[in-house]
């Protein structure tokens, strides 16, 4: 199997984005965002997805988190659509539970092709310190509609939000961890009966 990495720039009015991953990776992260809790909450799939990841984004959190926090997700969709390259091979489903102290979140995900979110996340505070919980919908949003996938993540229980979100992420970062594992049984074959994705 050839690499499977990608570079990929984004650059608007509001921020100037470059994100390099390898799928095949032993989970090392560099993040450099200006927003400090999105970057320990990319250590979190970089680290739970082996995925080597190196996020450098200047935006313009001096009016707040929004634009940075969507378009990272934007960003890390590209990069790992264009690193997981036709699909064939590539398992395709994966899903996690994972829990922290009293929380548990379940993350299932479908490199269908099809962009999809359903996000249910109770969150029991509406800032993580000066982090607006809010924006993990934009986040995964964005990252949904440009890595073309099917997401579904639900937090089924937890009183304190940072623990919430934490699992979300390691989740996430399991989740796509074993989508995107090549499957010795399938070769080079299309994960479709469709012979598409």
């Amino acid at each position: 199997m050839s690499a499977r990495t990608a570079t990929v720039s984004r650059d608007t009015l509001e921020t100037q984005i470059k994100i390099s991953v390898n799928l095949d990776g032993t989970g090392k992260g560099k993040f450099d965002t200006g927003v400090p809790f999105l970057e320990h909450m990319m250590d979190q799939i970089a680290r739970h997805g082996m995925i080597d990841m190196d996020v450098y984004c200047n935006g313009d959190t001096h009016i707040d988190d929004h634009h940075t926090v969507e378009d990272v997700g934007i960003t890390l969709g590209k990069a790992i659509a264009q690193a997981v390259g036709d699909k064939k091979g590539i398992t395709r489903y994966g899903h996690s539970y994972v829990p922290l102290d009293e929380a548990l979140s379940r993350v299932v995900i479908d490199f269908s092709g099809r962009p999809g979110l359903e996000m249910n996340i109770p969150f029991t505070q509406k800032r993580i310190g000066s982090f607006d919980t809010e924006l993990f919908l934009e986040f995964f949003r964005g990252f949904v509609n440009h890595a073309q996938v099917t997401l579904h993540i639900d937090t089924l229980r937890g009183d304190n939000a940072h623990h919430q979100i934490e699992t979300v992420f390691k989740a996430f970062g399991r989740a796509l961890r074993m989508a995107l594992t090549p499957d010795a049984r399938l070769g080079n074959v299309m994960p479709s009966t469709k012979g598409t994705l």
